[in-house]
């Protein structure tokens, strides 16, 4: 196998595993949902 050929090879694998990776990562934040914080207790001050 040639060079050029096995460089395109690996930076094909990388660039999927970079997409995959991109949205398990995705994926996992939304699976959070971003709740909002809940409210301070009254007569507490916000640092």
């Amino acid at each position: 196998m040639n060079r050029p050929k096995l460089v395109a090879i690996v930076t094909g694998i990388l660039a999927l595993a970079l997409g995959i990776g991109y949205l398990i990562l995705v994926q996992l934040l939304d699976f959070r949902d971003l709740k909002p914080l809940p409210p301070l207790p009254a007569g507490s001050s916000t640092p």
